[in-house]
Order: structure tokens, then C-alpha cells, then sequence
């Protein structure tokens, strides 16, 4: 899952993903902001609490943390579609069920926002063509309130069998060089 950036000095820089959609995610964002440089744009990442406007009293870190609780938090379920597997993942639909039933939100549109927010924030990520659609601005919405809008969390140990969304042929390529710097990509 490894992808290589060549800087305009024709410098490489080589990320590792830790699976395929954290891969394509990456991929698909910095496309993004190429694109937005190369057409003149400055690009700065918008902050979701501007955007949409939540409330200071909200702390997106503190519910995310909540609703990966073991106990009481969103169960993370193996989920089929279109002949795909996606492992430790959820429905659309579980998500505002749970904000509602921990009294996070007073009903289901606010619960769309929050979510959004959260999507936005990189606390969850889509999964499937549906959600990750969405996700792209290609729906009223950026999160779904589907049953067949799956997302999961980004540190859950998500997979997806089956996945056929990377045709293209990666070309076996020796990598050389040192590791200037190891670590962990964040997205937020």
C-alpha cells in the first residue's frame, strides 16, 4: 500500500497506508489539492465547525472516543455488498441511531450534521462506493443515513474483501534509498 509523491525538485517521497482505502483516501485528497493549486486556488483545508457551524460545546474527540467504546459505543459488524466483505465497519444508519440513543442530538437531522462533522474531522471514514461518494460531494450530504452506507473508524483494523476498486496494474518497483523519517500519517 505504498504510493510515491515526486516533489517539483524531483525529489520522491514514498507513504505507506496501512490498508488500500487509507491508500486511495490519501491518493484521492492530494489529487484534490493539486488540482486546486495547478487551477490557481489556494487551498487550506476548511474547519468543520466553521462550516457547519457545531456548537463550542461539542467535542468531537471526546464522542468519537465514546463511540468506540466496547461496551456501550457503535459494534463494529463484518458488512456485505456487491459481493464485497468490509470488516469493522458500520451503517450509516447505526451511527444516528446510537447519537440519538445517547442523547448527543435531539433528532435525526441534527444527528446528520455531527456525523458529517465527524466524517469531516477524519474520526470516521466511507466504505463502499455509497458513502465514499457522498464523501466526495456527489450527495446532499456528506454522511448517509443509509443502511447500505457503510463507514468505520480510521484505527479500527478495517478491511475489505473482494475489493476490486484498484484495476489498475502496480508495477513492481524496487525502492532504494534511506528512510529520511518514519512515522505515522494522520489525516485531520
Amino acid at each position: 500500500f505504498v504510493f510515491k509523491l515526486t516533489a517539483a525538485k524531483q525529489q520522491d517521497h514514498f507513504f505507506q497506508a496501512a490498508y488500500l482505502e487509507e491508500r486511495d483516501a490519501w491518493v484521492r485528497d492530494i489529487k484534490k489539492a493539486i488540482h486546486c493549486i495547478d487551477g490557481g486556488q489556494r487551498f487550506a483545508r476548511k474547519s468543520t465547525r466553521k462550516s457547519i457551524r457545531l456548537p463550542e460545546t461539542i467535542n468531537l474527540s471526546a464522542l468519537y472516543l465514546s463511540m468506540k467504546d466496547p461496551e456501550n459505543g457503535i459494534k463494529e459488524l463484518k458488512l456485505e455488498k456487491d459481493k464485497k466483505v468490509f470488516n469493522h465497519c458500520f451503517t450509516g444508519t447505526s451511527v444516528i441511531d446510537w447519537l440519538v440513543s445517547s442523547n448527543s442530538i435531539r433528532n435525526r437531522r441534527e444527528g446528520l450534521m455531527l456525523a458529517s462533522s465527524l466524517l469531516s474531522e477524519g474520526y470516521l471514514q466511507p466504505a463502499g462506493e455509497t458513502s465514499k461518494a457522498a464523501a466526495e460531494g456527489l450527495s446532499d450530504t456528506p454522511f448517509l443515513d443509509l443502511c447500505d452506507a457503510f463507514y468505520y473508524f480510521p484505527d479500527s483494523g478495517f478491511f475489505c474483501e473482494g475489493n476490486s476498486s484498484d484495476d489498475d496494474v502496480v508495477l513492481k518497483e524496487e525502492f532504494r534509498g534511506i528512510i529520511v523519517k518514519q512515522g505515522c500519517l494522520l489525516k485531520q
